[in-house]
């Protein structure tokens, strides 16, 4: 199918109202506007959404984190503290899908503009409303963010090296990129609820659970067998050969032996097919009872090559194993350059900004990145005079006071 012939994208004809800060829930509006959904990114009048000014700023103050951010947005200026703010945002609900929010519980119902207020305006609605620890419960009133996420849902106590500090695992906002995807995917899960019922609903997504859904036997390990998992630093307890190992170049890598079938390639590989009889350490059991024979091994065996060449026997081998990159080395790795997975995308001023390009890769109608973050208020006078019926005098005197 040629370009000019392409389907339209599947969200397309979905409007989404973006009344979040920060990264979670407008990242999940980032990713359902990749996919065709019309995202209005409602800001405050006075300085916009705060993520505007984290990170390396550029020309005139946004940062290169909005501009990656926050693409394929376009921002409307509102005041939800006024009763007039208050009004528009009805009149936009009404002509809307989707509307996200990550206030503390209780906010939008303090200015009126709660789910029983919201859903008599528009019985289809599907509200995204994301808190540090969800709508209820004994701690809904706590401020979070995504490091207290990792923390309080268990991902820290495992961050670092075992008799070290607990650390924050990557220096990213895991807990929030995590409950942003889980906020998309209940998105088009009420969605599609909708298509058959007509009805709306909330999804309710804190950040401390998304990222405990993703803590593998920790809750079981614990529940049957009372296991308190613990820092394990570069390598697991669970498997063996498994983890980070330093080359004779002195650079890093990782490698991941965790089957029979891989460790008897890895043993292969050295030269030494003995390890893997059922005597040694053929089956995980055998290798786990004798975990720092078999990991000094490894160690011992990778510590006599350099890092490519050792990564270029992998690939001779199929063993799996990679380099412990940099962002350096990624923007000079071919398979990143070969897959897409970075984007180019000119902004305002027509500087082109590289950020991550659009997962997942779909076949027949592929997602993509159309611009940058906006400018603040970009599309006031167009949103008012399109949804709400306001001409050029109502919008000056809406801005006059503060309203937009």
């Amino acid at each position: 199918m040629s370009k000019t012939n392409q389907p339209p994208l599947p969200l397309s004809g979905i409007r989404v109202l973006d009344l979040a800060t920060f990264i979670a829930a407008p990242f999940a509006a980032s990713t359902l506007a990749e996919f065709g959904a019309e995202v209005i990114k409602v800001e405050r009048p006075d300085g916009g959404d705060p993520w505007r000014r984290y990170g390396t700023p550029k020309d005139g103050g946004d940062s290169l984190a909005w501009k990656t951010e926050a693409r394929n947005k376009s921002s409307l200026t509102l005041n939800l503290r006024t009763p007039e703010g208050v009004e528009i945002l009805k009149k936009l609900v009404k002509q809307s899908d989707v509307i996200c929010e990550n206030f503390r519980p209780g906010t939008l119902e303090k200015w009126g503009l709660g789910w029983d207020v919201l859903s008599q305006e528009n019985p289809g609605l599907i509200m995204l409303r994301i808190s540090g620890y969800g709508q209820d419960g004994p701690y809904r009133d706590r401020p979070g963010f995504a490091r207290i996420a990792h923390a309080f849902a268990g991902l820290t106590h495992l961050a670092g090296m075992p008799g070290g500090p607990p650390v924050t695992p990557g220096s990213t906002s895991l807990a929030d990129y995590t409950t942003g995807l889980y906020g998309a995917i209940g998105v088009l899960m009420a969605l599609r609820h909708r298509d058959i019922s007509g009805q709306g609903q909330v999804i309710d997504l804190s950040l401390y659970e998304a990222i405990f859904r993703v803590l593998d036997e920790l809750a079981p390990a614990y529940a049957e067998e009372g296991i308190v998992r613990g820092r394990e630093g570069t390598r697991t307890l669970n498997a063996v050969p498994h983890g980070h190992y330093q080359s004779k170049d002195g650079e890093w890598l990782a490698l991941s032996g965790t089957s029979d079938v891989m460790f008897a390639r890895l043993c292969d590989m050295m030269g030494r097919p003995e390890l893997a009889s059922a005597e040694m350490y053929g089956e995980v059991g055998r290798r786990l009872q004798h975990y720092d024979e078999v990991d000094q091994i490894m160690t011992d065996y990778i510590k006599g090559f350099d890092r490519d060449e050792f990564l270029a026997r992998c690939v001779e081998f199929e063993v799996p194993a990679a380099p412990v990159n940099t962002i350096a080395d990624i923007f000079a790795d071919p398979h990143f350059k070969a897959r897409g997975t970075m984007v180019e995308v000119p902004d305002v001023t027509g500087n082109p900004v590289t950020m991550p390009n659009v997962v997942p890769r779909l076949s027949e109608t592929p997602g993509k990145v159309t611009s940058v973050g906006p400018l603040l208020g970009d599309a006031t006078e167009r949103v008012l005079g399109d949804l709400c019926g306001l001409d050029a005098a109502a919008v000056a005197q809406l801005r006059d006071k503060g309203v937009v």
